[in-house]
């Protein structure tokens, strides 16, 4: 008898930052216990899968970054695919595929929107329906479900596809035999249903999925009781975790609901992710002398420059504290910037939450020791690697400071890893609940939604005791924040200014007492000495300036338009109008160069809570109106009322930016619709981008006198044609 075969079946991955990866990762891991067998890689690796002749079902599992932009390792794949012409070029092919985005951005899912369409095109058939991930209210929702259902379909496409190729098997030998007799002398006879029903037995018995059998239910982990449906998910009864607690184990109050396990979820049965295999072996060696590195690694795209100045934009008892930060970027001759550019900021987590990070681990003593990260060897992990963001030969401090987003969120994969290293048996319960599938409104509630950070976690279960290893294979990068450049080199030459809002994240159940978010609040601590207040003499003999680590995000489309007969509108309430300013200095300097040239109209439409306190850069805007550079400055005050109270929205007090929109609706549609000029968006993704992009919507339903789809239509036209751009956040 010929051995059994698992019916095999190709995973791709697209990830900027690890989720899709992640789950990726996961899938091939899972395929075992399917009794399939999968092919991970990434799109970017192309010299390990083939799809012009692949034969088995392929999932896609790709994010979004940007503005709708695929993930730099899947930017080459998508733009091989859309250049392909012919319908029948992957007619072959049986796809699936899960897209991760955010709506609280354009473009939602644009990436795996864009390679469907591209497959689909091309002749490629779905096997099982697309999934589309919201992180803007929790990737699981989707993510579960869809896994979930994919399994059964796979092993049903893998079957139909090795019987269709087994057919095409019998065929191709019953032409082949056929013409070997034909050939042949008469008194040569062939039996062709006995070569043929051998080879369909050989092809059923080698090609065709088998199913494997159930897990026995006496398989344990940990002592807590397998499923024995499936593995993907343990069961987990109340009775698992009902062990005394050890002595000495600093108990968490019952108060917080963050670490308090209640009914009915307390007397609930658990399905949680299978435990994650390690796949890291990290040792650390004791050096002679510690390492002076004060940052980031990667000199040849990171600049450290000075703040030269630092101005707060706010009034003291504003809601927000808005600060002007300049750069004397003077000796940095390749750091050059246009309006619309964005710069990174490279922060180091704050020195206190590394201490902590460093003696839960018990190795505060050790800070200074170099650590070596390799693969394990019997690692089950498919298609395992160390995270590229993990350098060798570094201290642990500066793994700590410069490497590892100790600020991340938790997912639910790292909650399942620290059960397994948690002593006290209530708080084991807990984690279980919080990684669970009937956990999920819990974790959402007071981990995901509360930013609940891994600091913050790990406090909140003091019995919990990770190792190293644990932290590396599940922490994120530590990544650069990005800050919209509010100046231009035109009128600041040698320097670039940008804005930012101090951060302030609530206390709430696993945070007793507020904090500042990682860089804004790190920004503000540096500057906060040599800060010059609206009215207050920048003093001279201030000390020397701090420095920090930077490096240029160029825009390839967030720009003035190139002709400066072009009309164009700008809308950005808060620190938005930051990068406006950029192009009005620029616009102004262009001006005064160039006297004798046709300029377009320029709009901006700005808005705050207080006209006296909010105001971001009045003098500077006022004087771009004056001069003639800013043709209209529309703003709007939310909470300049009776006392303080919001503002209710009229023609005669527009409340927010949108509510300007809609007053000037005449002259929007004019410049955008029948002008041909631009629209930019800059600020918050969550509430505001998408009320300018509802109002827009209305503004094209009425001026053109079309329909919703229609109005659809045309936006997306317009984003086409890089005239609707915007530069949002969350």
């Amino acid at each position: 008898m010929p051995c059994e075969t698992k019916p095999r079946f190709v995973v791709l991955y697209g990830s900027q930052k690890g989720q899709a990866q992640s789950i990726a990762e996961g899938i091939a891991e899972e395929a075992e216990d399917h009794g399939l067998v999968a092919e991970l890689s990434c799109l970017n690796q192309d010299e390990k899968y083939n799809l012009e002749k692949e034969i088995a079902p392929v999932v896609f599992v790709v994010s979004t970054t940007g503005d709708g932009e695929p993930p730099d390792n899947a930017l080459q794949f998508v733009k091989r695919i859309k250049k392909i012409r012919s319908p029948d070029h992957y007619k072959h092919l049986s796809y699936t595929l899960l897209a991760l985005g955010d709506t609280n951005y354009a473009n939602f899912c644009n990436c795996g929107k864009t390679i469907e369409r591209s497959l689909q095109a091309l002749g490629a058939r779905q096997f099982y329906p697309s999934g589309f991930a919201d992180d803007g209210v929790g990737l699981e929702l989707v993510v579960d479900p869809w896994l979930e259902g994919l399994w059964n379909a796979v092993k049903e496409v893998a079957s139909k596809m090795a019987s269709e190729r087994t057919a095409q098997s019998e065929e191709n030998v019953k032409d082949s035999a056929k013409e070997f007799q034909d050939l042949t002398e008469p008194d040569v006879k062939i039996s062709l249903l006995s070569i043929t029903d051998q080879l369909s037995r050989e092809t059923v018995t080698t090609d065709l999925h088998h199913l494997p059998s159930a897990p026995s239910t006496s398989s344990t982990l940990s002592g807590q009781n397998l499923s024995s449906s499936s593995r993907r998910t343990e069961f987990i009864s109340q009775n698992d975790a009902t062990q005394t607690t050890d002595e000495g184990i600093p108990q968490i109050s019952s108060s917080s609901p963050l670490t308090n396990s209640v009914p009915p979820l307390s007397e609930s049965s658990l399905n949680v992710p299978v435990l994650p295999p390690p796949f890291l072996d990290v040792t650390l060696e004791e050096v002679d002398a510690p390492e002076q590195s004060s940052g980031p690694l990667n000199k040849e795209t990171v600049h450290e420059v000075p703040i030269s100045r630092a101005v707060l934009l706010s009034r003291g008892d504003s809601v927000k504290t808005a600060l002007l930060l300049e750069l004397d970027i003077s000796t940095c001759p390749t750091l050059t910037y246009q309006p619309g550019d964005s710069l990174d900021v490279l922060c180091p987590n704050r020195a206190e939450e590394v201490d902590y990070m460093l003696c839960r681990l018990g190795l505060k003593d050790k800070r200074n020791h170099h650590v070596h990260v390799a693969l394990k060897k019997d690692t089950k992990k498919k298609g395992a690697q160390v995270p590229p963001h993990i350098p060798q030969n570094v201290s642990l401090l500066f793994l700590f400071t410069w490497c590892l987003e100790i600020r991340s969120v938790p997912k639910k994969a790292f909650l399942r890893a620290l059960v397994e290293h948690v002593v006290d048996s209530a708080q084991k319960r807990r984690l279980q609940e919080l990684c669970s599938k009937q956990g999920a409104a819990d974790y959402n509630q007071y981990v995901r939604d509360a930013s609940l950070s891994v600091v913050e976690l790990l406090t909140a279960f003091p019995s919990c005791s990770p190792p190293l290893s644990l932290l590396i294979e599940h922490l994120p990068k530590l990544q650069p924040r990005p800050y919209s450049a509010a100046s231009s080199c035109l009128r600041h030459p040698g320097k670039l200014h940008f804005v930012f809002s101090v951060v302030e994240l609530p206390a709430c159940f696993g945070r007793p007492a507020g904090r500042r978010g990682l860089c804004t609040g790190w920004l503000f601590d540096l500057i906060n000495p040599g800060l010059v207040f609206p009215g207050k003499t920048e003093s001279s003999s201030s000390p020397a300036p701090p420095k920090i680590h930077v490096s240029l995000r160029p825009s390839c489309s967030f720009r003035p338009p190139s002709e400066p007969s072009v009309p164009f509108i700008m809308v950005g309430p808060g620190t938005g109008v930051a990068p406006f300013i950029g192009f009005l200095q620029q616009r102004e300097q262009e001006r005064k160069r160039n006297p004798e040239a046709v300029f377009g109209e320029t709009w901006l439409f700005f808005g705050c809570r207080h006209r006296n306190r909010d105001y971001l850069f009045r003098e500077e805007l006022e004087g771009f109106v004056a001069s003639g550079t800013l043709s209209h400055l529309k703003v709007c005050f939310s909470r300049d009322g009776e006392e303080g109270e919001e503002v209710v929205a009229s023609a005669a007090n527009p409340k927010y930016v949108q509510h300007n929109l809609l007053l000037h609706r005449q002259q929007v549609a004019n410049i955008l619709l029948r002008q041909s000029g631009c629209f930019y968006v800059c600020g918050d993704a969550k509430n505001m981008a998408k009320d300018v992009n509802e109002t827009l919507m209305e503004i094209i339903k009425t001026e053109l006198h079309v329909d919703q789809l229609e109005a659809m239509k045309k936006l997306a036209e317009l984003r086409e044609k890089k005239r609707y751009l915007q530069d949002i956040w969350a």
